[in-house]
């Protein structure tokens, strides 16, 4: 294949190597470096392109050249610790993880400021995610004074958190 049908070639399938990237990778950036990649890629192996069939070599090639970019690690979207169950694009904004976190902050103090017996029980079955049966027998109370502390403990703490949601709007 010389310069020149190479140079026919890509005029004629500039558009479908552009279109198949793009349909891969959701990203119009990235198709248009893919494309460019693609014919790279083909014309230094030009000579293995099959007659008749260059259409579907320089899709092959772009699709390969778009899985290729799709299982780097950049592409993948490297993940937080914690947010591992989260599919890539599916992530919610940075400012709704701050306020999920300071929300969070704001109700591990208000567990940790509840009287006692409601603070441990509290301490360990909310926070530390401990079965009721698991907080009696750290605590050593029965388990069904543990699992009325906790009943208490949670109207104790929707309480407080209302308290705060309705001093936030004033």
């Amino acid at each position: 294949m010389t310069n020149q049908e190479f140079t026919a070639l890509v005029a004629d399938y500039e558009r479908l190597v552009y279109t198949v990237c793009h349909r891969l990778v959701r990203d119009g950036a990235a198709a248009e470096d893919l494309t460019q990649e693609t014919f790279l890629s083909a014309y230094a192996h030009r000579d293995r392109c099959p007659a008749g069939f260059e259409r579907q070599w320089l899709a092959r090639i772009a699709v390969n050249k778009a899985k290729d970019h799709l299982q780097t690690a950049y592409a993948r979207h490297t993940l937080l610790p914690g947010d591992d169950f989260i599919p890539p694009g599916l992530s919610p904004p940075a400012e709704e993880l701050a306020i999920a976190n300071s929300e969070q902050a704001a109700m591990t103090q208000i567990i940790k400021n509840l009287r006692e017996p409601y603070r441990q029980v509290c301490v360990l079955h909310l926070l530390q995610e401990r079965t009721p049966e698991e907080t009696a027998q750290c605590l050593g109370r029965p388990v069904k004074t543990v699992r009325t502390q906790i009943s208490r403990g949670k109207l104790l703490i929707q309480e407080q958190w209302n308290r705060r949601s309705s001093h936030e709007y004033i």
